[in-house]
Parts: C-alpha cells; structure tokens; sequence
C-alpha cells in the first residue's frame, strides 16, 4: 500500500467517526416549517387574524422552535388553504354584510327620490 491511499484510509476513518449517528426515523417524511414572514407571503391574512384565528382554532397552530421562534407547518397551512378553497367554491363560507354607506357620518349616500 502506498503513502497516498494510507492517508486516505486514514482519513475516512476519522471522518466516519466523527460524523453524529442519527437516529433511523423510518418512513417518516420530513415535514417542513415555515416562519411568520412566509406564512404571510401564503396567506395574505393580518397577524392578528391569523392570531385570532388560531385561538378560534379555525388556524393551524403555531409552534416555537426556540423561545423565540415561532414556525407553523407547512403541509397544515397547506391543508387548510384547500379545505378553505373547497368550502368557498361549496358557498360554504359566510361573507361578511356589506356595510349600508347611508348611515356613515362622513359622505353619506342619499337615496335617489323619484
């Protein structure tokens, strides 16, 4: 064996041992977590919406990584996107009443008389 491909040997060997063993987590898929500025960018809800929202539990919940970041998952806000797209196209989402523009103070609309 020459010089060069001991040193090699060597090498690997070190290099193997010094690599953490991660533990086998099967066929678990890896899930994905987004922080607050990217969910914004998928939901363009305020953060006290999303906030109120998620204490509703009408949300996906977020969680804390370190105590101070918060992240939510991905493939939940994914969900929930869907099932709230599938429930607008079903009627199934109540809109809010349109405000009655002659009752505001300032500029109010006055009704036609005929």
């Amino acid at each position: 064996m020459d010089e060069r491909q001991q040193n090699s040997d060597a090498r690997s060997a070190r290099e193997s041992q010094a690599l953490p063993v991660l533990p086998h987590t099967g066929s678990r898929p890896v899930r994905r977590t987004i922080r607050r500025t990217q969910l914004r960018e998928i939901v363009p809800l305020s953060a006290t919406t999303i906030y109120e929202m998620e204490q509703r539990g009408e949300f996906p919940r977020r969680f804390y990584l370190t105590p101070r970041c918060v992240v939510w998952d991905l493939a939940e806000v994914e969900t929930w996107l869907e099932e709230r797209r599938r429930a607008s196209e079903a009627g199934k989402i109540e809109t809010a009443p349109a405000p009655d523009v002659r009752l505001r103070r300032t500029r109010p609309v006055k009704l036609d008389r005929e």
